[in-house]
């Protein structure tokens, strides 16, 4: 089915199994998001009082369900994200995101997503760590140049995006 929203938005419900109670949200998805972020994979799911669309992009995991009488969005950032779980039944499964002490659990999502999306968050959260050790942010003594440099080299592993690695060297440089 051809949405016609921005191309990656376009691209990524393309590769959905179902679009089931979620059309609505993949028309809204421009409409909470950040300037420049973008979406890299959605699955539909069921979080809170209804079924929605749930959303990795560049920076965050976004839960959209927008309604005829309400509407949600939750937003989990990866920085905050301290892990991940997927279980998963004979058609669809769960995800459990432990954010900042919290739990959210998305349920109902087709298991040829679940897997997948759970194991690209991983993916995000790792490099968001392994970023945040390479980079520290206290001291004024720290080597700013080594700092860029492995930024450097995270971007060049496809560690990071290019997004995450100008956001990520603007930091670096603010802190001089």
């Amino acid at each position: 089915m051809a949405f016609n929203v921005r191309p990656d938005i376009d691209a990524a419900a393309d590769k959905l199994s179902s679009t089931f109670g979620s059309k609505r949200e993949i028309q809204r998805l421009p409409e909470v998001l950040w300037e420049g972020e973008t979406v890299e994979m959605l699955a539909t799911g069921i979080y809170g009082k209804g079924n929605g669309l749930l959303a990795m992009t560049s920076t965050r995991l976004i839960f959209l369900k927008h309604g005829v009488m309400s509407q949600q969005v939750e937003d989990f950032p990866y920085s905050k994200i301290s892990s991940v779980q997927w279980s998963g039944g004979m058609l669809s499964g769960s995800l459990i995101v432990f954010a900042s002490g919290n739990k959210a659990e998305i349920k109902q999502i087709p298991k040829a997503d679940g897997k997948e999306f759970a194991d690209r968050l991983r993916s995000h959260i790792a490099a968001g760590a392994a970023l945040a050790s390479a980079l520290p942010t206290t001291g004024a003594q720290q080597d700013v140049g080594g700092r860029l440099a492995t930024l450097d080299q995270l971007r060049a592993t496809g560690a990071i995006t290019d997004a995450e690695y100008q956001d990520r060297r603007t930091q670096i440089l603010n802190s001089i």
